[in-house]
């Protein structure tokens, strides 16, 4: 990794890590929110950014995890880190077994199947038959965990830092799986489905595991949402929950890793703030704040700051100066180094 590079992740993650000692407790939970946002829209992005799969049914997935750590902690008595990967594995399991029908349907068909399945969960959720466990209703309440005995931090604060640290792995997890032969094989999917087959690609065999791992990721997202919050009830995971893991993940970039973090924090924080601007009508400046992005983000924050990065790289005097090659006089000497053509 450049030096550049290395230095500017060391400043963010040390930023990250200082914030919750600089806020208070309920900037520390929007916070530790969006990052749990972030998750479940990362991934979202590898099922719709890399592989070309429309979703708008990840929040049921998301309900999902968050029922499967809300069961395993009231009522089999489970610690809260032993839920992340267990609803991890549900998770995969079920986005496995719903990408084997949805590899018949592509484009806006497989955006109404996944909509379908948003649409049925909450009606799921609250039948008469699961009530025992998920509560109906009236859903299922969760004490918040305590940080470890003798650190100097609040409840919030050390969920922050779990949230925080759960959310690294998977970023580098992704991060490996994305930049290597599964992610190229992934884009060539998403651009080509028919040259992808035609290279030898096993395009069902990718495709299930694809709608796997994403839905693993926003399983675990879900797990961390509903320790975080305390509460998990069917009409908190409603299909408009699925419609806002895709705004978030327009917004923050498609195809972008990062960009899953500005997205969930544009998730968690923007309608708080226009609710701040009119109590009156909070989702008419949501709508305008979204317009206001996209027209000046068409590609999302992250692109937006990839662009610009690449515009100072080109305007700084270490890469501005034209490539120089030693070029050959008459006699056989070489020339002092003159500009390139190429």
């Amino acid at each position: 990794m450049p030096t550049g590079r290395a230095l500017a992740l060391a400043a963010v993650l040390i930023g990250a890590g200082a914030l919750p000692m600089l806020l208070g407790d309920y900037r520390t939970f929007q916070l530790t929110l969006a990052l749990v946002y972030a998750i479940a829209i990362l991934g979202l992005n590898i099922l719709t950014g890399y592989n070309g799969q429309v979703s708008l049914g990840h929040g049921a997935f998301y309900a999902l995890g968050a029922y499967t750590a809300a069961i395993m902690i009231t009522q089999g008595g489970v610690a809260y880190y032993w839920t992340l990967p267990v609803a991890g594995a549900v998770g995969f399991g079920a986005g496995f077994l719903f990408g084997f029908p949805a590899l018949r349907l592509q484009g806006l068909y497989l955006a109404l199947a996944t909509f379908a399945l948003a649409v049925a969960t909450p009606q799921i959720l609250k039948s008469s038959h699961l009530a025992a466990w998920t509560g109906g209703v009236q859903g299922i309440v969760i004490l918040k965990p305590d940080p470890p005995a003798g650190l100097p931090l609040s409840a919030d604060q050390w969920l922050y830092y779990v949230t925080l640290a759960v959310l690294a792995v998977l970023l580098i997890g992704a991060w490996n799986l994305l930049r290597g032969r599964s992610g190229r094989a992934l884009e060539a999917i998403r651009d080509n489905p028919i040259a992808a087959a035609a290279m030898g690609i096993d395009l069902a065999l990718y495709k299930t595991l694809t709608f796997g791992i994403s839905a693993a990721y926003t399983s675990i997202a879900g797990a961390l949402g509903a320790i975080v919050i305390q509460f998990v009830a069917p009409d908190s995971f409603t299909v408009f929950l699925s419609i806002t893991l895709l705004v978030g993940l327009v917004v923050g970039g498609l195809a972008s890793i990062p960009g899953a973090i500005f997205g969930g924090l544009f998730v968690e924080l923007v309608p708080n703030l226009a609710e701040q601007i009119s109590k009156a009508a909070p989702w008419a400046i949501y709508g305008a704040f979204l317009i206001a992005f996209m027209y000046v983000m068409p590609y999302g924050v992250w692109g937006l700051m990839r662009s610009l990065f690449q515009r100072l790289r080109r305007k700084s005097p270490a890469t501005s100066r034209l490539r120089q090659v030693p070029a050959p006089a008459k006699n056989g000497r070489s020339k002092p180094w003159e500009p390139s053509d190429h």
